[in-house]
């Protein structure tokens, strides 16, 4: 990201600082994660865009069917795709130590290599054509993703999951939202 972009002058709302409604959000971030994330702490600005975070993300990982180690692949693709270190340190982060993601697929992902395991490409590739179609895949592409072993209820997950981290994602590039230590192991090199 060049030092040239934009920057929000909100401070980060911590649970001391924030009010009834934020407080809230803050709480449930940190009894959901076991701490409040950095981004928690931008977004809850408006608390509106932390409610509404929260949501899809909790639906897209109840009802989207993939598996843990699946939404991985797509959050940390939507993540790359975004140029969101923030996200793609933390969704990497997550894929190591709690959806067991085989560390090769979130490196191949990140690095722009070639994925090795046919059905984690598949799923990583369509995430890319959803993001970069606008929700405008072609037949042939939706039919090899189907052909993977996906469903159409996952291409709404996609979609979903595309909606969640633009919230994210863009929220994190207005904020510079800095990396906190946990994730910073999988801090990509240029973020």
């Amino acid at each position: 990201m060049s030092n040239n972009t934009f920057k929000i002058g909100l401070n980060s709302i911590t649970l001391e600082t924030a009010n009834e409604q934020q407080k809230a959000l803050l709480e449930r971030a940190k009894k959901g994660a076991g701490m409040i994330p950095n981004m928690y702490k931008n977004m809850v600005n408006l608390p509106g865009l932390q409610d509404t975070y929260d949501t899809g993300y909790a639906y897209f990982r109840k009802e989207a069917g993939f598996t843990p180690a699946e939404q991985e692949v797509v959050f940390v693709t939507i993540s790359m795709a975004n140029e969101c270190g923030y996200c793609a340190a933390a969704h990497s982060f997550l894929a190591d130590n709690v959806s067991k993601t085989p560390v090769e697929v979130t490196n191949a992902i990140r690095d722009g290599i070639e994925i090795p395991d046919t059905k984690l490409k598949a799923l990583s590739n369509f995430t890319k054509i959803m993001f970069e179609s606008r929700g405008n895949p072609t037949t042939a592409q939706a039919k090899a993703f189907l052909d993977a072993g996906y469903s159409e209820k996952n291409i709404l997950g996609i979609i979903l999951a595309i909606s969640v981290k633009t919230i994210s994602n863009y929220a994190n590039h207005i904020f510079h939202t800095e990396i906190d230590d946990v994730f910073s192991g999988r801090k990509l090199e240029t973020a």
